[in-house]
């Protein structure tokens, strides 16, 4: 069974569907695996690096996609190269609902048995695939290293002989992995830092960090049959004040919401920056679904009066060794699921074999993909 990983082609995408150390694991399962040339260049593994670690190195897209059985890349297909998958074939990349309409119905066409990165489970057994975990690590890890370097004051306590230099405070909206990961990052720089969640159950996954949780205690209400009741409205309402006053006093704050499938929900509005310390910074991990903050512009720098706001898209791209050896990882976990003597094995009774296929037999299996596809066609 032969697997391809082409080159990325997207702009910025610096990441590669393999590394040296999962070649060989890819070998293993009785994998031959091919790599377009140059293909882990900017991911800081060259050529020689993959071959000497098992992989046949092709001279461009069309020998290396040749007779592949798998094809493995970061970024979804572009149309062109979607329509060059050999026919039958399947595929294993990030497939967001972004993707264009005419690439999904290409896989559709070509009957190419499509598994995404966004789809696999989130359960025990799976954890080894979930390059959503990973890469949102790194994502969090690097939004508060920009983040501090665009600061005009540095993070730490400083005790110098000019006086004492106080700590930056940084302000973390959301406690998934992300957030996790920039509340650690915070705090090894020295921050103080606080953070909210709408889910209060990670509270104690905060404070574990060092961090401050922000919000108020839960309102203690039984509703009928012992279920607990919705919060009321003066509840809420001093909900998001609180949360506005810890932004406003912030230095630096991080927003990591996001719902699959649909727009980033606003954390942080126009009103609430405008009562931004001067010189604070924003760094909007959301702005590639559009942006946590009101006035985000994805893939920009925007500045209102004295703060500014990153919107930066696919910050792992800018890590891009230590993104691809994870990513790497979590696709060998995921192909040694479904091969199994050297052949695909798709049994889609099986929680992850099923959940994480998006196209198979001519057909969108995911409802968000082929909802957003259906979208996508009737703009057309």
């Amino acid at each position: 069974m032969r697997v391809a990983v082409p080159s990325e082609t997207v702009d910025g995408e610096r990441r590669v569907a393999v590394s040296p150390d999962s070649i060989p694991r890819l070998r293993a399962l009785g994998l031959e695996v091919w790599v377009q040339a140059g293909a882990g260049v900017e991911a800081g593994f060259p050529d020689t690096n993959l071959k000497d670690a098992g992989a046949e190195i092709a001279p461009d897209l069309v020998s290396c996609l040749k007779g592949a059985d798998l094809v493995c890349k970061v970024q979804p297909p572009s149309l062109s190269e979607a329509q060059a998958l050999p026919e039958g074939s399947a595929l294993i990349c990030f497939l967001p609902t972004s993707t264009p309409p005419d690439v999904l119905n290409v896989l559709v066409k070509r009957h190419i048995t499509a598994f995404s990165f966004e789809l696999v489970p989130r359960i025990s057994r799976a954890q080894a695939m979930d390059a959503l975990s990973s890469q949102a690590s790194i994502g969090g890890y690097k939004a508060v290293l920009i983040g501090a370097a665009r600061l005009p004051k540095i993070l730490p306590l400083q005790m110098t002989a000019a006086g004492t230099i106080a700590p930056a405070r940084v302000m973390v909206m959301g406690a998934g992995v992300a957030g996790l990961q920039a509340i650690a990052t915070a705090r090894r720089l020295g921050a103080v830092v606080e953070a909210t969640d709408v889910r209060s159950a990670v509270r104690e996954e905060v404070q574990s960090l060092g961090a401050t949780f922000v919000g108020l205690e839960l309102e203690a209400q039984e509703g009928e049959g012992g279920y607990a009741r919705e919060q009321s409205e003066e509840f809420l309402a001093r909900q998001r004040e609180l949360i506005a006053q810890r932004v406003e006093q912030s230095d630096l704050v991080i927003t990591t919401a996001a719902v699959p499938g649909r727009r980033a929900p606003i954390l942080i509005t126009k009103e609430m920056v405008s009562r931004m310390r001067a010189g604070a910074v924003i760094v909007d991990l959301a702005a590639d679904t559009g942006g946590n903050c009101e006035l985000t512009s994805p893939g920009e720098e925007v500045r209102v009066g004295d703060v500014v706001i990153l919107g930066w898209r696919n910050l792992p791209a800018t890590v891009p060794t230590t993104a691809s050896q994870m990513l790497a990882r979590n696709l060998a976990a995921i192909a040694g699921h479904l091969i199994a003597d050297g052949k695909l094995v798709l049994d889609f009774d099986d929680e992850i074999t099923g959940g994480s296929c998006a196209v198979h037999d001519g057909e969108i299996r995911n409802q968000l993909l082929r909802e957003a596809a259906q979208v996508g066609q009737a703009k057309a």
